[in-house]
């Protein structure tokens, strides 16, 4: 994959911006991290070259100034909204963050349970925290936000929050997913210090989309087209025309909620401490990392693609409306791009159509096909059959061309398969004995004592990392799970692969 983005120079710029920015406070700075903390791989993708955990390097490069606090929002616990690209709930994304992060040599300081209302479920999760050495706060909703200043700012309001005990002056707050809270923690702990005579300050830390790069710019399309769910609409900045006259993006929600934050900050603030415009707010220097941009453009067009498809596969099993595929539909249009410019797209569905020709394999059952392209571009195809899933048969496949191995050679012995297959339909009771990838896998492993063949094919599965693969269908919880753990940028037809409607 060609590169278009310097890593090494944006951390360098965006710990020293971070810095400065820092310096025009009391010492004392509440940074709103926006986005991924940990594993930002829509910035991977869009920015071939970007370090998927560089946030995280930047907080230890700026280790001995920082504290960090989590928030995450109590109706997102009650409800267990899910981390689409992990699958995780938001809860257990935020104990896996705890645990990353201390891999890291970091330490959270604090996790805020934001609008907490007594829910059974979320002091649950409290419990879980506080028994295990971590410092859980709850602040309560409040009434009018965001639009009643008067009590905001005021003991009813930012003062009735639990004031959050921190050391360092820059105060990481940072958060599962949108809507988690940051920014009203930040403003409550602002009004809280300046109470102690502390003139500290705020700012957020968003990497998109990218305030110094055009409005129409891919790179920024493909943030509207990963919050389509959320509605979210790039924008210049009307505040930042009107003080500096100069053309900047930012997006709706900071834009919208701008004045109030500014009247909020204005009750609390000196008047040299406040921002003349959303983009003010903000210290991000991606744009300025960006080395080749006409590979950013083109690895954007491909994320606004992938989008697409998660979305229509959401909407198939009920975690998505039509609006959002529509709002991505309507940026591929502009783009002039389809589905179909996805390379591997064209390939699964003939797979799929392959598959057809093999033995009947029950009327419940549909015919399916998958396709990965190698980093050499090298196109790999796969099809279901009564042993393996089309996922299973196309990482073989794959593995299998980049050891320079005989299509006809097995990998996994047919004992392993046998055996495998009647464990799972004579003891675990499944209706579909066929392996997915995480068992394909598994036999895999089992069968490289004695298989020298497997063992050599077993080593080239790293080299799959950050290949692109679609699937004709909906991927199964194993599918999923496996092309995850080898860093497949996976998409796939919405689908089922039954009529059944639970799926084992």
């Amino acid at each position: 994959m060609k590169l278009g983005f310097d890593s090494e120079k944006y951390l360098e710029e965006q710990s020293q911006a971070i810095l400065e920015r820092a310096g025009k406070f009391d010492d004392k700075l509440y940074l709103e991290f926006g986005g991924k903390l940990i594993c930002d791989f829509h910035a991977a993708r869009i920015l071939p070259g970007f370090d998927p955990n560089a946030k995280i390097k930047l907080l230890q490069k700026l280790k001995d100034k920082v504290d960090i606090v989590i928030c995450i929002y109590a109706g997102d616990i009650e409800q267990k909204k899910m981390r689409a690209d992990f699958g995780l709930s938001y809860d257990t994304d935020t104990m896996r963050t705890i645990d990353d992060l201390r891999d890291w040599g970091l330490d959270v300081k604090a996790v805020v349970v934001t609008r907490y209302q007594n829910q059974p479920s979320v002091r649950t999760f409290m419990n879980k925290l506080s028994r295990r050495g971590i410092k859980v706060y709850t602040h309560r909703p409040i009434e009018g936000y965001p639009t009643e200043v008067e009590t905001i700012v005021s003991s009813r309001g930012y003062g009735a929050n639990a004031y959050i005990e921190t050391d360092r002056p820059i105060v990481v707050v940072t958060g599962p997913g949108p809507n988690s809270g940051k920014m009203a923690t930040c403003l409550s702990q602002v009004y809280h210090e300046f109470q102690r005579g502390i003139r500290a300050g705020y700012a957020k830390f968003e990497t998109f989309p990218v305030w110094n790069l055009p409005l129409n710019h891919p790179v920024n399309i493909a943030y509207e087209a990963a919050t389509a769910d959320l509605a979210d609409v790039n924008m210049v900045d009307p505040f930042h025309l009107e003080a500096y006259g100069e053309t900047v993006v930012n997006y709706n929600r900071d834009v919208e909620i701008f004045p109030v934050v500014k009247r909020i900050c204005a009750r609390i603030m000196d008047p040299e401490q406040l921002y003349r415009s959303p983009t003010d707010m903000g210290v991000n220097r991606v744009g300025f990392a960006i080395t080749d941009d006409e590979v950013v453009r083109q690895a954007s067009i491909q994320e606004i693609i992938r989008r697409y498809f998660r979305y229509m596969c959401d909407y198939a099993t009920g975690a998505a409306d039509k609006g959002a595929i529509d709002r991505v539909k309507l940026l591929m249009d502009d783009l002039g791009v389809t589905e179909l410019d996805r390379r591997v797209v064209a390939p699964a569905r003939d797979a799929a159509k392959a598959a057809e020709k093999q033995p009947d394999k029950g009327s419940d059952n549909i015919y399916c096909g998958a396709a990965l392209e190698l980093p050499d571009g090298t196109i790999i195809t796969g099809k279901n059959s009564p042993l393996l899933h089309a996922a299973s048969s196309c990482i073989l496949n794959a593995i299998k061309y980049l050891a320079k191995l005989p299509d006809d050679l097995p990998l996994i012995s047919p004992e392993v398969i046998d055996s495998l297959g009647m464990l799972k339909k004579n003891i675990f009771k499944s209706k579909g004995i066929s392996l997915d990838l995480a068992e394909t896998l598994t036999a895999l492993s089992v069968s490289v004592p004695s298989n020298p063949a497997a063992r050599l094919a077993m080593r080239k599965l790293a080299k799959l990392c950050g290949c692109e693969m679609h699937i004709s269908h909906l991927p199964t919880a194993g599918d999923e799970s496996g092309l995850r753990k080898l860093g497949i940028n996976l998409t796939s037809e919405p689908r089922f692969t039954s009529r059944n409607l639970f799926m084992e």
